[in-house]
């Protein structure tokens, strides 16, 4: 199975361009916010826009559920597609869900700027914004038993594929649908950089660790935590301090649902270990 990513920020279109995309690569199926679409079937997967929060949605299309993982791996293995669409925000999160299905990483990379306008994905970035609407890129007889939001519309697009054999048509009709998430009407949140600091903090304390301080950066929606701490003196140091790395990252993310691009660890100091009677 060939795996080939489409990545870029939320809103930006992606799914809108799926059918296309998948048709100039000749993907057989497509996952999608949590959703494995082959042709104009939903096959497998739970919609991450039904969930009724942000980051149970994140969650979703991450495949974090190992049930709906399995689902979804059991469905791959029967169709056994020889080319897979997968579509997310960021690379990171496209090796996470290959990891999750155990599909192979993927063989080719497309950003949505190499198959978008910025006038076009301005574009979307408005509609979402201004209006809170998702694509689900599937026929709404598809969608409907498992979508019960607030707003469903089909959507008949005419899309301009970018690639197409001799003699066939780069004009492209697809049946698609415009969904608004539960998450979007009840409006926007967000984590404080302060709360994923404290949590950080208790993690490597939780490990050994002490006298924390912990500065947390941003970049391109990533988070990367940079921590000083106080170690055991005797103690060797590079496991205790992986493990400490891995427990931070695996923990905030599976908490929050946010990115974690790194974790550093600078040891500042050295302290006696208290001797036990």
């Amino acid at each position: 199975m060939e795996v080939i990513a489409l990545v870029g920020p939320s809103g930006s279109g992606k799914s809108h361009r799926a059918l296309a995309v998948a048709r100039d690569y000749a993907a057989d199926a497509i996952i999608d916010d949590g959703l494995l679409i082959r042709g104009s079937r939903i096959l497998a997967g739970t919609s991450a826009k039904e969930q009724p929060t942000r980051v149970g949605a994140i969650k979703t299309a991450l495949f974090s559920d190992p049930e709906r993982a399995r689902e979804v791996q059991e469905c791959l293995a029967a169709i056994n597609p020889p080319r897979i669409l997968v579509i997310s925000t960021s690379r990171e999160m496209t090796r996470r869900i290959c990891d999750r299905l155990q599909i192979p990483q993927p063989a080719r990379w497309i950003d949505i700027t190499e198959i978008a306008t910025p006038r076009e994905i301005n574009r979307a970035r408005q509609i979402r914004s201004q209006l809170g609407k998702h694509v689900i890129p599937a026929p709404t007889v598809e969608v409907k038993p498992r979508f019960s939001g607030p707003l469903m519309e089909p959507l008949r697009t005419f899309l301009r594929r970018h690639q197409a054999p001799p003699g066939k048509s780069r004009n492209l009709w697809v049946e698609q649908t415009t969904v608004r998430p539960t998450f979007n009407s009840l409006g926007h949140f967000y984590i404080a950089q302060n709360v994923v600091a404290q949590l950080a903090g208790y993690l490597v304390t939780s490990g050994g660790l002490s006298n924390s301080r912990v500065q947390v950066e941003t970049r391109e929606g990533n988070l990367v935590l940079n921590l000083e701490v106080t170690a055991p003196y005797g103690v060797f140091l590079p496991p205790l301090l992986q493990a400490a790395q891995k427990r931070v990252k695996t923990t905030i993310t599976n908490m929050t649902a946010l990115e974690v691009e790194a974790v550093n660890i600078t040891v500042s100091g050295l302290k006696l270990q208290d001797k036990q009677a």
